[in-house]
This record gives C-alpha cells, sequence and structure tokens, in this order.
C-alpha cells in the first residue's frame, strides 16, 4: 500500500538514515523523499514528506520504531492521488495569473496541481513552465487536463501534454 508520511527531523547529521532505515527493516519500499533542509519548523526541525510502498498490516510497528527513534511523525496517510501527468504551459503564464489557473483544478476535490517550474526569460517575454497534475483516477486526470487546457485557451497559453 502506498503512504504518504511528513516527518520532522533534528537538524544534525544521520536523521535521514535514522528516519529511513526503519522503512527497509519493516520491508518497505521508498518511493520518493522530499527533503527540504533550508526550510525549518516552528519547533527548527527540518520537515521531511515520504512516500513509501508498505504492507498495512506493518505499518504500526513502522510508525512505533520511527518514535522510538525520536523521528516525529506528523501526519500519515494512504495515498489519494494515484494518477500524474507532466504537461508544458508556453505564453504569458505570470500576467495571466497562474494561481487562478491551479486554483481551478485544486477545487475540483479529485485532482491538485503538485508541482509547478517556472522560467521567464524577461517580463514582457513569454514564459515556460511545467506543470505536474495529480487526480485520484485516469478519467479524474482527463477532466482535469480538460479544466487546464479550457482555461488556459481562454488565457492564449499554449499547454503541451503527453501523447
Amino acid at each position: 500500500m502506498k503512504i504518504t508520511m511528513d516527518i520532522e527531523l533534528k537538524d544534525i547529521p544521520g536523521q535521514l538514515v535514522l528516519a529511513l532505515k526503519p522503512v527497509s527493516d519493516f520491508g518497505g519500499n521508498i518511493l520518493s523523499v522530499l527533503y527540504q533542509r533550508d526550510k525549518k519548523t516552528p519547533t527548527g526541525r527540518v520537515p521531511i514528506e515520504l512516500v513509501i510502498d508498505i504492507e498495512e498490516r506493518k505499518l504500526d510497528g513502522l510508525l512505533e520504531q520511527l518514535k522510538e527513534r525520536g523521528v516525529s511523525v506528523v501526519r500519515t496517510g494512504k495515498e489519494r492521488l494515484k494518477e500524474s501527468i507532466v504537461v508544458l504551459l508556453i505564453g504569458h503564464i505570470v500576467h495571466s495569473d497562474i494561481r487562478e489557473t491551479i486554483d481551478s483544478i485544486d477545487r475540483t476535490g479529485f485532482a491538485e496541481v503538485m508541482g509547478l517550474s517556472l522560467s521567464m526569460p524577461g517580463v514582457d517575454e513569454e514564459s515556460s513552465a511545467s506543470v505536474i497534475i495529480s487526480a485520484i483516477g485516469e478519467r479524474e486526470l482527463d477532466e482535469a487536463l480538460a479544466i487546464l487546457e479550457r482555461t488556459a485557451n481562454e488565457k492564449g497559453i499554449l499547454v503541451i501534454s503527453p501523447i
């Protein structure tokens, strides 16, 4: 079962290994680690987002082991958004209010914009962006892409999606 987990670690050497080793010990597979050392929580810890694949019956043991190691587990949950797509946008993205475009997808409740990477060569020049959209299923992902295409078309932004 795919699980997302938000943890907080002390900002000292060896903490990431301390947190990841139990995943392996319990037969889990680490799918992704988002480690943002430059950001700190209010308690001065480093926030980490893990996505792991582990048998559901082993999850409680893993959480207990993390706690014993001093790893603060802030949130765990089953992966809700199972399908993803990366699309490219080209045009006056920022000037056309990219937030409104993102909100139109996020408001659906079945899809979200999970990532945005923007490149702006100049203030008055067209920009490009890579957008990651995730949804609960393939049909919902297609619908989210249609929303993005419709919104982008209204704003004169070109959408390039995978074939």
